[in-house]
């Protein structure tokens, strides 16, 4: 494979023009990664222009990049917080709804929570996050955040229920759920940032741990709401319907936009500064999830035009913001392995099919055609890894920390290639 150098007349990475550092052509190619002229530093040269030989496994096992202690150490304590919150959270269901009505509602609830998990599968699709981190961030929203809420909810009430100046129900519908929920839900995130960084650097990571942990939160939530209408009414056929269609139809994405908000703020603010920084972003990104949840629940006897005019103009900003993210997302990784690809590790065919929609569905394809697919999807995956990793690196910081990171995943990268071509 041949050494794709800068053309003449291109500027070199590094380059300086009057004293100052200049960034190459197109180094920031959409506003998801900005990155600074004095961070811009060139992805490492490929000696020799060729990759490494490797033998082709003998089962199409697809490898797993290590764990780190924080990740493991955050997934076990959040089995452990879930398994202490079940025995608050399980009797309070079965206690407001009934062994029967949870049952029910509890197999209802499977629908909504199905819809936000298969959007949360199509937002993650381009760098999908460990399947861990996703299992912590739902038990998180299902069972801990409902039991902080229960712990929360009545030391609030004492300290802010007077001086609002509210009735109870107002207050509890208004103020209180917005407030504590949101706080609740998104302390999930907050760990996530703290232990599980490398995993949480950008909006779409944000947004992707937000929406799993919302998801969690509503299918509990839902669980009691059809229970209810189940054991507390005199036509539990109908209510149970009209709930269903309320929270199941029109609105199974509200918790997802409210905590989205949060995930989305904390995940620029990650990409940009360190930790201690990025931890502010919680506290601001709490404000509009906040907002709009109270908003959401101020809705009353005028509901279907507020509906109309307000919550449906969030739902499709919401997913134009997705959109917009996955594309910026895909233009920042074709970017990343175009450097590679300068530097002799790609070619440029190469970028087209790793950085491609159309170009990975072909490169599948093809290697499902030769019975290695699994080896081709694991160097799609670890060709958007190193795109990422080399994002981090232009972004300043931590960066001996990963170029480490880069160093394995070009190795790693090199032995899959060739287990793929054979």
């Amino acid at each position: 494979m041949r050494t794709n150098g800068p053309r003449p007349g291109q500027d070199r990475p590094g380059s300086s023009s009057g004293g100052r550092r200049q960034l190459p052509r197109q180094a920031n190619p959409t506003w998801l990664g900005q990155i600074r002229p004095e961070d811009y530093r060139p992805a490492p040269v490929h000696n020799g222009g060729r990759f490494p030989a490797a033998p082709l496994p003998a089962l199409p096992a697809v490898p797993r990049s290590p764990r780190s202690a924080g990740v493991v150490g955050l997934v076990l304590a959040g089995g452990f917080l879930a398994f202490i919150s079940l025995f608050l959270v399980l009797p309070f269901l079965l206690g407001s709804t009934g062994l029967s009505g949870f049952v029910i509602g509890f197999l209802a609830s499977l629908v909504p929570l199905g819809t936000v998990l298969l959007t949360v599968r199509f937002i993650d699709r381009w760098e999908p996050e460990p399947r861990a981190l996703l299992l912590f961030a739902f038990v998180w929203g299902a069972v801990v955040s409902i039991a902080v809420t229960m712990l929360l909810q009545p030391y609030f009430t004492l300290v802010a229920g007077p001086a609002s100046g509210l009735d109870y129900t107002t207050f509890a519908v208004t103020v209180q759920a917005p407030v504590v929920e949101e706080f609740a839900k998104s302390l999930g995130l907050l760990l996530l940032l703290l232990f599980a960084r490398k995993h949480f650097d950008g909006p779409v990571d944000g947004v992707v741990f937000a929406f799993t942990i919302a998801a969690g939160f509503a299918f509990t939530e839902n669980i009691l709401y059809f229970g209810r209408a189940i054991a507390t009414s005199s036509d539990p056929g109908t209510d149970l319907a009209v709930v269903f269609f309320l929270r199941g139809v029109m609105s199974p994405f509200a918790h997802a936009i409210f905590t989205g908000t949060t995930g989305l703020i904390m995940g620029f603010a990650a990409r940009r500064w360190h930790n201690g920084l990025s931890v502010l972003a919680f506290g601001v990104g709490l404000v509009p999830a906040m907002l709009l949840h109270s908003a959401w629940n101020s809705m009353g006897q005028d509901f279907l035009a507020q509906y109309l005019l307000v919550q449906v103009p969030i739902f499709l900003l919401a997913v134009l913001v997705i959109v917009l993210l996955r594309l910026a997302e895909r233009r920042l990784t074709r970017q990343r392995l175009t450097e590679y690809a300068a530097a002799g590790w790609f070619t440029a065919a190469e970028v087209d099919m790793l950085a491609t929609g159309g170009g990975r569905r072909a490169a599948l394809r093809w290697a499902g055609s030769i019975g290695r697919r699994p080896q081709m999807n694991a160097l799609l995956q670890a060709a958007t890894r190193l795109a990422f990793t080399r994002q981090r690196i232009l972004s300043g910081r931590d960066v001996p920390a990963h170029q480490l990171d880069e160093r394995h995943q070009l190795a790693e990268i090199a032995g899959l290639r060739s287990a793929v071509v054979g």
